[in-house]
Formats: C-alpha cells, structure tokens, sequence
C-alpha cells in the first residue's frame, strides 16, 4: 500500500470554481508532507486501444494523481518491472501478463478488485467497464486522504443502473432546470459532443452504466437517418468510459413521416409490418450503435400513444420491442407510469390504483428482456409517498426502480432538498410478501423473487449549465443516485459526507455544515410544502414548482387531497374508500386500512379525516399543519447562517452562488408557510393555536402604504392564475400600466434600532422590473426582477433555474432583504418600481425585521 506521513490534511482554498468537474476536482492538499518516494511512478494500463475503459482508467489515474499530489506518473500498456505500480485492466488481461493471481475475486458483470496491501496496487475488473470504476474507486480514496490498506471485491447490486434524461430534440429539456441540452439543438444531434463526454465521465465514477439521451415523451425524428448516425457520435464519446447510450421511442412512429423510413397507417403492435418496421429500425440503430443498451417506453400515459389504443396488451406493446433488440441483448425499459384521467366525484376512482390494475394481470407475460420501470411512488415524484405496491404484484416480471434526480416537485434545484433520506424510506420498506421480508431494494435487485434483470432509473436532466444541476449542492443528489444504484442499502449520511469531502475538501467545519443542511433539507421542505402524507402542494396544472393547494383538485390527474371545509386526505381503505390499501399484501394492507396504524407521515394519505382528528403525536392535523410549515421554513432560515459559517474555507465562487441560492430558499419557504396555513386557516375556519397564522406584527403590506403609480391586484374567483393564498392579506400591488413608474411609501413606526429590511415582490418571466428602496431618500438598495431560467452557456450564475411563471402566484413570488440597516422612529421607507413589458412591478409587502428574525 502507498503510505503518505501528513502533517496536515487542510485541503487548500482553490482558485474559482464553476462546478464543471462536480467531484472530480482531485484538489490537492495543502500544507502537507509526504515520502515522495512512497508515490507510484508508473501505472499500466492493460490496453492500447484510446476507446476502451482500461485505457481510460490509465489516464485517470496519471491526472489524479498529479493533481493531488504533484506527482507525474508514467502510464504504460504492458508489463512494467518494478514494483511500486498500479495496475488497472480486466482480470484476463492481468493474468495473461502477470500470470494467475494467488486467489480469485468472485465478480460478476463490472464488479472490480481493489487490492492495495501490497507494494503494488492492483485495480481489477470483470470487465473493462469494472477497472475503470476501480480506478475511480481509489481516486476517490486518495482525494479524501484515505489511506487505509485494502482488498476487497465489489460487486454492483444490479445490472442495470441507468440515466433518464428528458431531453427534446430542440434543445429544451422537460422539467430541466440547468439549461439546454447537451445531446440535441434543432432537432439534431449537436456537433461538439465534449460535454456528453464529460457528463460520461462523471457517470463512470458512480457506476452508471447506460444514459438514454432523449425525453420519454418522444420525437418519431430522432429515428431519421441523420439523428441515428447522431447516436453512433454520441455512443463514440461515451464509450471510453463505459456508458451506454439508450433512447426513448414514440410508439406511434410507423405512422409518422419520418425521412428515411417508411410510413404506415397503423403503429399495431400484432400487425405484421408494425414489426418488421420496428426491426428493420432497430437494425439501422444498431448498425451506428452496435453496444446500444435499449429502448425506454412510455405508451398509454398523458396522452401518449400505445398498445391500448388498439385493445392490446402492454406486455404485447413491450414485448414488440424486446423481440427486436433480443438478437442483440438489448433491454427494454417498459414505465409503469400508464394512468387515465380520474374523476373526483366518484369517491372510490383514484390514480393510485392504476399501476397495480394495468400490469398485475400481465406478470409473467412479459419477454425476459423487459424491465417495468416504476416510479418509487404510485403518484408522481412527491415529497413523500408510500413505496408502490407494484412492486409486490409482479413476481414474475423483471422490475427497476424509477427516482428523481431533477427536483421537479421538490424546489427545481432552488431550494436544497438532499433526496437520499426520501428514497430510502421506499428501498428499505418491506412489503412482506408471502409473509417473508421482501425489501424494495430487494425486489428491484432481482434477489427476492429470483429475476435476471433489475435496478434503478433515475431522472437527472443535466444541462448545459457547468453546475450540471443548476445548483452545487444539488449534485450531492447525482452521486448518491449513484451510489444507491450500485448498492442500494449505502447510507444517506456517509454519501453526502464522501461527497463533500471530494466536492468541497477535507475541512471538518465544511463537512459538519453541509452534512447537517442536507439531512435536514428533506424534512423541512416536507414541512413548509405538505406534511402528513398531504403530497407536496405545488401548482400540478403549471409549473410544478410554487404553492397552489387549490390546484390539486377539481381535475383529473387525481393528485386530490379532498379538502373541504371539514375534512382533508384521500380514503384509499378497502372499507370505505377506494381500495389502494388492498393492493398491498396482507400484513401492509392491515396496516395502512387502520388508522390507528398508520404512521401519522402518511394519514392522509390513506385516510380522510377532521381537521381536528388527533395524531399520535398528540396535536390534532391542523395545528400539526400550521406548526410544522412554520418549523419548517425556520429550518430553511438556518441553512443561510450554517452556509455563512464556511465562508472563507471554500472557493469565492462557489460560495457566492450557493449563498444566493440559500438566501432565495429561505424567503421562498415563507411563501410557501403563508400561502399553505392561509389556505387552510380560511377552508376550515380553525385558528392557530400559537397566533402565527396571519399574524405579522413586522409586515408592512403594500397596498396600505401611501401609493402614487400603483394600483391595488387582488385576487378575483375569474382570475384562477392567482389563488389567494400566494398574496399577503390576499393584496398586492401593480403599476398602473407598462410606462408608469410606480411609488410607494410610508413612515416606519418602530423603536430606533437596527432591522433587516425584506421586500417581497414577484418576478413574472416576460419582464424585468427595476426596483429601488430609500430611507428618507437615501437609497439602501436597488435590484432587477430577473432571476430568469438559466438559457445557455453565456449565462452567469445567480440566475435560477426553475420553470417560470408569466402569473403574479406562487411560482414568481419571491423576496429580497437588506441587512443591518439603521431606523429611527418615523423614518420614511419608499419603493419605486420601474415596471418592464409584461411585469408591473408587483409589489406585496414590506418586513422590518428585527435582526436575526424572520416574520
């Protein structure tokens, strides 16, 4: 083993960083000492082809190591005398050079042997694709100083641990939150591939195997000529590093006209030349993409195209591609996700239920080489939901677990949210079927009911930003998505903290600050959006983003929480509802059908109760309504001072933005407070225990302050773009038209003191508004509404990334706050607004904080 004496294991400061080499920075130490003679001088890399992972990983390991430790390796291809080396390659290649090794690692397909006890190291694959993550496995020791001697095989879980990105072929990337594409514009593949290479790199050093590069709402044009040879240049740019490209397809495709195919009038999964179509297809894919991983399918869900159209199966819709890929051991990744719209009058019709109903009757009836693809939930990505009972219900049916990288629901990479905690509450849950542990880990792995093929998808949507993610600490989410796929029991908790160590350095106060905001990320924006099994209340009819509880209901994509005046949550019980509780086995169904069992996390999720029903933990739902979305959001008022704490023991640039980040998150949870407690203090008419709940003795509210350019906007029942519950005391106010600067001001009654100063206000995408605040005419800030989406390269930081809003609502509204500003009695605040096309300078109200205190 290569030992290193330090005197210390500070890493230091480095120069600005944009984020691009997310945790591969291989950052060096500072202040250190070690045995120069103790670093390897040579590595061989047991294969001469630049293509070939192994090749690679000889690269890898010569600017890792020069990196951290200033030391220049030689990298070699064949056997090399001394001792002190590395050596990388497959198990064949090495014993075909250095003779049998004394005892055999088991590994299957990519696992890898990791042996550093000796004077040589020796970093083993299955296969090349394993070497190369041996090799980042021992980089990622030596970034993190971890010198500890070892010998160990390590073997993925599963065999399938892929990418979904939902990437259009014009650019835009659905629920994307970091910019454009890095695979299409135009509706072609891109001529510079060099990101796809690096997001491939990235990739190889959690262990993902596959990406499929297109959306699963699919484009029939990705299937032209030009864009099939596209996919040969984008599997050529991954392949060295052991990634394969898949794509999604649109069923429909025999009927449309796509250049360089024929065009048919039937997309009949039976029909004789439906089939040849789709092989002949798929023979031309292949012929660009011989190592092609397969096809993802997504049929019969949000109006998409699929087998029911004409009164087949799904099994017979999947079952038509995986013939087509079978000759060459392609997969098929068949999305559960197939639901029809629902409707909420009928009290036992529940989207929940629908999974279970489609592909129960089919298990077994699905060709070895289909995957169902299911969502952890049986909704849609929520703050919490309970694991689907899907994965119960298809023994005989190989299945992979579909998770969210891209926070589509969860704050859209503006609000930190460390994902891990969640998806463990699904992999670890035990659905104890046939009365046996049956862990959903376990199921998804293939080793509970025996299957050959399982794993893990994840949707991740990177983007052209250098974040990936739009957000630094949102790719703490990518690595562990990386780390559960290949081991699906890995801990929430030593992820993160590998993962700052390798993105941030070694400094302990980094370490405890981060690792502490992440762990309490999940819980508080479950929190301050929806507890107790509520869901999370964005606006499900448009961005998926901010506070809109009124858009759960009244539609038929059955997201409902059936709130009334008296009573809240969905009864899904056998009883008396509609019946999900059933379609888990046995011992879970008891215990979900009860409402004395079911833990108070998932109430009302499986219950319709009084707002004034009690909880174990003693308080009834509505004050456990208003207390956690207030503890919740003071959670997030924290993160900005945890965050500040670090300053100066990471780079500037990073530090700047992640803080603007922080700063926005902590006055975006407030909305979300206000906007949920005020909308369930007025349906149900129940005050807060605590006077919390409309009580803002700080808040000056805009429309009472003295106005000259503006005019009072209020919500209206025919202006349903703008629920009330977004605008404090349902107020706010707008320039009187597009050319109007707009005024308003008032005298400040409060002791002489120090306060922070907060505007809320909405930034509506169309528009940048241009405002100004003075203290008796002595300006103390001035800003732009125009955290626009992030668009291209030429885009700087501090702009955020989530889907915008042209509405005055939840999605725009947001906050700004200048700090430590002296007041005396009667001082004059005034706020002009400079109104920009179709922004009005929208202004709600006006906080004089007390430092340190949040209204």
């Amino acid at each position: 083993m290569l030992r290193f004496s330090f005197l210390s294991l500070l890493t230091g400061l480095a120069a600005a960083e944009s984020g691009l080499n997310a945790w591969l920075r291989y950052a060096p130490y500072a202040g250190s000492v070690f045995d120069q003679s103790k670093v390897p001088l040579h590595i061989v890399a047991l294969n001469t082809s630049t293509a070939s992972p192994v090749y690679v990983a000889g690269q890898e390991l010569q600017t890792g190591i020069d990196s951290i430790f200033g030391q220049q390796c030689n990298v070699h291809h064949s056997h090399w005398g001394p001792s002190a080396t590395i050596v990388v390659g497959t198990i064949d290649e090495y014993t075909s050079v250095y003779g049998e090794l004394s005892s055999t690692p088991e590994l299957i397909e990519d696992g890898f042997w990791l042996n550093t006890t000796g004077n040589s190291v020796q970093i083993l694959g299955q296969n090349e694709r394993g070497a190369l993550y041996g090799a980042f496995e021992y980089l990622s020791m030596l970034a993190q100083a971890n010198f500890t001697p070892v010998a160990y095989a390590a073997n993925p879980a599963a065999p399938i641990r892929w990418t979904n990105e939902w990437d259009n072929l014009d650019g835009s990337i659905e629920r994307g939150f970091a910019g454009n594409s890095i695979f299409f514009a135009n509706g072609v593949i891109v001529s510079n591939l060099t990101r796809a290479a690096e997001y491939a790199r990235i990739l190889a050093s959690i262990r993902i195997n596959a990406v499929v590069v297109n959306n699963v709402n699919a484009n029939a044009s990705l299937l032209t000529p030009d864009n099939i040879a596209g996919l040969g240049r984008i599997a050529d740019a991954m392949r060295p590093y052991g990634v394969q490209v898949g794509i999604s397809l649109f069923f429909a495709s025999p009927t449309s006209a796509v250049q360089g195919q024929a065009n048919l009038t039937t997309f009949d999964p039976l029909d004789p030349g439906v089939v040849n179509w789709w092989t002949n297809v798929t023979n031309q894919i292949y012929a660009k993409v011989p190592d092609m991983a397969g096809y993802l399918v997504k049929a019969n869900s949000e109006g998409q195209p699929g087998p029911l159209t004409y009164n087949r199966t799904l099994a017979e819709g999947a079952n038509l591609f995986a013939k087509a890929l079978q000759p060459y051991g392609g997969v098929v990744m068949f999305r559960a996700f197939v639901y029809n719209l629902v409707n909420e009058s009928i009290w036992t019709q529940d989207r929940a239920v629908e999974a279970v109903q489609f592909f129960q009757p089919l298990d077994g009836q699905f060709d070895e080489n289909v995957v169902i693809q299911i969502k952890y939930g049986p909704i849609d990505f929520q703050v919490r939901e309970p694991a689907s009972p899907l994965f119960a219900n298809i023994p005989n049916t190989n299945t992979a677990i579909e998770l969210q990288v891209t926070q589509e629901y969860l704050g859209q990479q503006c609000h930190l949210v460390y994902l891990p905690p969640l998806w463990q509450t699904v992999l670890d849950f035990d659905l104890r079927v046939d009365n046996k542990t049956s862990l959903v880990r376990d199921v998804i792995t293939g080793q509970r009911f025996n299957r050959t093929l399982g794993g893990s998808a994840g949707v991740v949507n990177v983007g052209l930003n250098e974040t990936w993610l739009g957000s630094h600490l949102s790719l703490s989410n990518l690595y562990a998505y990386g780390r559960l796929a290949w081991n699906p029991a890995d801990d929430p908790t030593s992820m993160v903290q590998d993962w700052i160590r390798l993105t941030f350095g070694l400094d302990q106060s980094v370490i405890d600050a981060i690792t502490q905001m992440s762990l309490e990320s999940w819980p508080a924006y479950e929190n301050y959006s929806g507890n107790l099994g509520e869901q999370t209340l964005t606006d499900i009819l448009y961005t998926h983003y901010g506070p809109n509880p009124q858009s759960q209901e009244n539609n038929g994509y059955g997201q409902w929480t059936r709130s009334d005046h008296l009573t809240v949550g969905m009864d899904r019980t056998v009883s008396n509802g509609t019946g999900f509780s059933g379609q888990y086995p046995p011992e879970v169904f008891q215990m979900f059908e009860n409402i004395s069992t079911t833990p108070d996390n998932l109430l009302l999720w499986f219950h319709h109760v009084n707002y004034t029903q009690m909880l174990k933990s003693g308080v009834t739902v509505i004050q456990d309504f208003y207390d956690q979305h207030y503890a919740g959001a003071a959670t997030a008022q924290t993160f900005v001072s945890t965050w500040q704490s670090i300053q100066g023991l990471i780079d500037a640039e990073r530090y700047s933005d992640q803080l603007f980040r922080l700063v926005y998150q902590a006055g975006h949870s407030l909305v979300w407070r206000d906007a949920i407690v005020n909308f369930y203090n007025n349906i149900s008419g129940i005050p807060d225990e605590a006077g919390r709940v409309g009580n803002h003795p700080y808040r000056i509210e805009a429309e009472s302050m003295t106005l000259s350019g503006y005019r009072l906007y209020y919500y209206a029942p025919n202006n349903a773009t703008t629920p009330f519950e977004t605008l404090s005391n349902y107020t706010a106010i707008v320039t009187t038209n597009n050319k109007t600067t707009g005024t308003a001001y008032t005298a400040l009654n409060y002791p002489t003191g120090r306060y922070d100063i907060s505007v809320n206000y909405y930034d509506q995408y169309g528009g940048a508004s241009n405002f100004s605040v003075y203290l008796n005419n002595n300006m103390i800030g001035q800003w732009t509404a125009n955290l626009r989406p992030w668009i291209g390269s030429a885009e700087g930081p501090r702009v955020l990334g989530h889907t915008p809003s042209i509405y005055i609502d939840g999605e725009s509204a947001t906050r700004i706050t200048f700090s430590n500003v002296s007041v005396a009695h009667g001082d004059v605040l005034t706020i002009t607004g400079i109104p920009d096309a179709n922004e009005l300078a929208p202004l709600d109200y006006v906080s004089v904080l007390p430092l340190g205190y949040a209204d």
